[in-house]
């Protein structure tokens, strides 16, 4: 995981690129340093030896592609290998030598590698094209060559047969679909000798409960059977969720002991595969022989310092367990908590992100666990039947095709299989594990094509002209009503508002939340603007009633009429301070609540909306008159208005921007808040009286120039910690460098913060952070991950939001750089554990994980002296700390984390929007000219996560400030940080030489 970056041009990315973009014999050895921290970041090359990695960093290429870029055509002579970091590409076969008639048969996904054909100089396989932007990785054949010289027994765990895992396995390993079903079932936990970690875990465990529990240990009898020196399930669970904040809930326990059970560390008296928060009875492999003795009090003193780091790996590794466990057990067992598992797991594989929340659901039920042990296993042979479908859950597999070898491998999160299943052709290729220990997902054809089917029998197209207009599924779930209720799939903008109009609940305050309707009012500004819903909500108050008595053209009438005024309400609740910003918005209101106080007297249903309706449009036609008032912010001031309390900035604010020349000189110029590039541009210009041609660029304190596009909406709020916009002729940008003060501090602050409470630190930090959270509107979430420009919106709050995550970060990387005294380093470290540790404490997860991500920093990481003489106690904090970040699963630890949580909670935003991006890039917005409404309501349930973070008010009162407050106050919000990455690099070497 890394800090959202705010621009490009600071980004530690740009630092191994540049690196990279340099000839192999003008890299330093900090460059090599750089690229080697990108590349650790590759699960590819986590077996790679240091040796071989130090080499790859010294001539290795980075290469970018946009998306439907061919990057080479099948039949053409290799010149490099490759290997993805980023992104994704297609593997396209022909059968011809016409390239148009190639059929895509894969995705190389991130930690893919490809191309070994250089190696024996046989034409590519394959045409390879981009599918999105993407970064690669490559090394010419040469040195390529030289390498596999070298690390030829290393590089053949990478690379795809006939170099690699495939020569060691053979064709009797295959097995077919059908005796795969149950393959990882025959190996039972009591047969299978336990890793060395995990029995070491049970060893533990099992001497802290004789020590802190013993009763929980003893002889049981049940049915008149006695059972020896058993545990039962439930106490088990119990006691594990007292011992640590790790343990997150009951399930989460469960998995835990789950994953000493399948390893045979801990056993089912009855030898069942499963760990179940029952009265059931379990055994320690210690206890399984007799007379096992008590452990000494060396061993229960041992085992007590060892249990919060035990804890910690079982709490890592826990999940996947459970998510095993419930995979293993027939479809028929799974419970409806089960389910819910499987299905949020669902909800993250990237080859699932195109299918409806519906159909993940129904896989959930369906999907089927499959593993296999040894690499060179074949899972199917080209030209066979298609049986399964297979999601890659762990490990990696190679795509093989008669006469062509190898032509591709493919990755955790990939998936194939599934065209023979769709189009009932036979398999295309050959599927062989590439490594040992290979888990996936299955899905098997009967179950494929029932969901398929169900889903098309539930699904109903509305026409209009032979056009389909809405596409709606049946929900599995009646409604209150017990009449069928749908939900919206697709459809054009104003037949989604007419379908939630008509199927409003009228059962409900308008006041209480609806969901579907949140829904629309939440994305609507995507598909449809206001200008156009303000008419279609006012022409459906004011609808005509059809023909019939005049009871039922009342009647109609009156339900029109509220559900129109219960979408504006919802929806002028959600705009709140956006309305300003657009008088035709104020203008409906005013307008609707016209025809509200005249219809209220005959209609007396009514008079309920009044009061509500009345009290938003005086306050906004108040604040819309006030609107010429424009507040006048000073983006880079370090002045006393720092120390106000932060309001939300708008559209119509202005902003005092100073633009620099070549010179260093500058300019100030006032411009809109939303102004864009070109209009900044135009404003300098008039301030210089020039003629010339400028572009407007960031400029970071590594030098690194960003030229931002003219429609560029907000150009200030996009600029690192210590960057600043520049303007000047096309001719000079070559001249440029940053500002003296862009470099940041010489000297660290620790005199003046070490004498600081860490809790008021903590306190005063969290203050500000909920001060620049509480100022993020929910829409600047869609303006971020659908583009602002297309809005013509700012996104400045929740900018500087992500901005005071970086600059926390930078914090923690910037002192302990400066710090050249190892004593004192030491102390920082401790200082910065204490302050995250009361952030946690202060439902502060953004500067609680700013913090740690600082610590973990490669300029920080690698002060291998410093961290020698940190007490053991603190490294055991920060370990449980880092755990939360643990990234596996999509970062379900951090997930499981917030779920215990009650509001109010300061959230980790880049996980937020990178969720929504997830959504946003893996599906399509509109589908056959109608609005893609599924990927919506997934968006606006990310957005509705960041609403429970604010639904209570933040409570001052949580800690009581010591005399000083003022003094930390100030300088949590005054922080002054270095941002270049390599000036960190090296001063991080300057107090800790390399190590030789």
């Amino acid at each position: 995981m890394v800090a959202v970056q705010t621009s490009l041009g600071s980004s530690p990315s740009a630092e191994w690129i540049c690196c990279l973009d340099k000839r192999p014999s003008e890299r330093s050895g900090e460059d090599v340093d750089i690229i080697l921290t990108r590349l650790r970041e590759v699960k590819a090359f986590h077996r790679f030896p240091p040796p071989l990695l130090l080499q790859i960093c010294a001539c290795a290429f980075y290469e970018c592609l946009e998306k439907g870029i061919t990057l080479f055509r099948q039949g053409d002579i290799g010149t490099s290998w490759y290997a993805v970091l980023s992104g994704s590409l297609d593997v396209k076969v022909s059968e011809t030598a016409n390239h148009q008639d190639a059929v895509t048969i894969c995705t190389l996904g991130i930690g893919t590698a490809f191309g070994e054909s250089i190696l024996d100089n046989t034409p590519r396989h394959a045409t390879i094209v981009s599918r999105e932007t993407s970064e690669l990785l490559r090394i010419e054949q040469r040195e390529f060559k030289s390498l596999w010289e070298k690390y030829r027994q290393s590089l053949a765990g990478l690379l795809a047969p006939p170099y690699g895992a495939m020569e060691s396995g053979s064709n009797n390993d295959r097995l077919s679909d059908k005796d795969n079903m149950n393959s990882d079932s025959a190996n039972k936990s009591h047969n299978k000798i336990p890793s060395e970690k995990l029995q070491r875990a049970g060893k533990v465990l099992r001497n802290a409960i004789l020590s802190r529990a013993p009763h929980m240990i003893r002889d049981r009898k049940y049915h008149l059977k006695t059972y020896r020196q058993c545990c039962v399930g439930t106490e088990l669970v119990d006691w594990l969720v007292l011992q640590s904040a790790c343990v997150l809930t009951r399930s989460h326990a469960v998995g835990m002991w789950q994953a000493l059970l399948e390893e045979g560390v801990l056993n089912h008296v009855d030898q069942e595969l499963g760990f179940q928060d029952k009265y059931l009875f379990y055994r320690f492999l210690d206890d399984e022989e007799e007379d096992t003795p008590l452990p000494s009090e060396e061993e229960k003193r041992e085992s007590e310092e060892e249990l919060p780091e035990t804890i910690l790996l079982l709490a890592q590794t826990g999940p996947d367990a459970l998510l095993r466990m419930i995979l293993r057990k027939s479809p028929g067992q799974r419970t409806g908590d089960d389910l819910e598992i499987i299905y949020d797991e669902l909800l993250h594989i990237k080859a699932l992100a195109h299918l409806s929340n519906t159909v993940k659901r129904e896989l959930a039920s369906v999907v089927i666990f499959e593993s296999h042990a040894k690499a060179g296993t074949v899972l199917f042979n080209q030209g066979e039947e298609g049986t399964s479908w297979y999601i890659i859950q762990k490990g990696s597999v190679n795509v093989v095709i008669y006469g062509k070898g190898v032509v591709c491998t493919l990755h955790e999160g990939d998936d194939f299989g599934k065209l023979a299943l769709v189009t009932d052709s036979p398999r295309a290729a050959s599927i062989v594990l590439r490594e040992d220990n290979c888990h996936f997902l299955r899905v098997d054809k009967e179950d494929f094509n029932r969901i398929l089917r169900d889903v098309e029998a539930n699904t109903v197209r509305l026409k209009e002209h032979e056009q389909a207009v809405l596409v709606l599924e049946k929900s599995p779930r009646a409604s209150t009503l017990g009449s069928i209720k749908y939900t919206v799939i697709s459809g054009t903008p104003e037949k989604i508002l007419e379908h939630f109009l008509e199927a409003m609940r009228m059962d409900i305050h308008h006041s209480e939340p609806d969901p579907a309707v949140d829904d629309f009012v939440l994305m609507h500004g995507v598909f449809m603007p206001n200008s156009q819903l303000c008419p279609l909500l006012l022409a459906h108050y004011h609808t005509t009633s059809p023909p019939g008595s005049e009871q039922e053209r009342l009647e109609y009438a009156l339900n029109s009429k509220r559900r129109a005024l219960i979408l504006a309400l919802r929806w002028a609740n959600t705009q709140t301070y956006l309305l300003q910003e657009e008088p035709a918005t104020i203008s409906f209101l005013e307008e609707l609540y016209g025809s509200l106080s005249n219809d209220s007297r005959i209609l007396r249903a009514l008079k309920d909306f009044v009061p509500d309706l009345e009290k938003i449009v005086k306050f906004h036609s108040e604040e819309a008159k006030s609107i010429k008032k424009k507040t006048l912010i000073r983006q880079f001031s370090n002045g006393e208005e720092r120390l106000q309390k932060k309001q939300p900035i708008r559209n119509h604010d202005d902003i005092l921007l100073k633009v620099y020349c070549g010179d260093h000189t500058y300019t100030t110029i006032r411009v809109a808040v939303a102004a864009t590039g070109r209009e900044v541009i135009s404003a300098v210009a008039d301030k210089l009286g020039t003629t010339d041609e400028l572009v407007l660029l960031h400029l970071s304190s590594a030098c690194e120039k960003q030229i931002l596009k003219t429609n560029d909406v907000s150009v200030f709020s996009a600029l690192s910690i210590n960057g600043r916009l520049f303007a000047c002729p096309r001719d000079q940008l070559g001249s440029l460098t940053p500002l003296p003060d862009q470099e940041g501090p010489t000297a660290g602050s620790m005199s003046t913060f070490e004498l600081m409470s860490s809790k008021d630190l903590a306190y005063q930090m969290t203050l500000y952070d909920w001060e620049l959270f509480s100022c993020v509107h929910e829409h600047e979430l869609l303006y971020h991950t659908f583009g602002r420009a297309s809005f013509r919106r700012t996104t400045a709050n929740l900018d500087l939001f992500l901005r005071r995550f970086n600059q926390i970060q930078l914090w923690v990387v910037t002192e302990v750089c400066l710090c050249s005294q190892l004593s004192k380093r030491v102390q920082l470290l401790k200082k910065f554990i204490k302050i995250a540790a009361h952030c946690r404490e202060f439902k502060n997860l953004n500067s609680f994980f700013a913090i740690i991500m600082g610590m973990s920093n490669p300029a920080v990481s690698r002060l291998s002296q410093t961290w020698e003489k940190l007490p053991t106690k603190f490294k055991k904090f920060y370990a449980e700390f880092e755990s939360m970040m643990d990234p596996s699963r999509n970062h379900r630890s951090y997930r499981l984390t917030v779920t215990k949580l009650e509001a109010p909670i300061i959230p980790f935003m880049p996980l937020l929007l990178k969720d929504m991006t997830f959504t946003h890039e893996g599906n399509k917005t509109f589908i056959d000219n109608m609005v893609n409404f599924e990927k919506m309501r997934i968006i606006a349930n990310t957005i509705r996560q960041v609403r429970h973070c604010r639904s209570q008010p933040f409570n001052p009162e949580i800690c009581q400030p010591n005399k000083n407050q003022a003094d930390v106050r100030g300088y949590v919000r005054k922080l002054c940080v270095i941002d270049n990455q390599r000036a960190l690099t090296q001063l991080s070497y300057r107090m800790e030489p390399r190590r030789t």
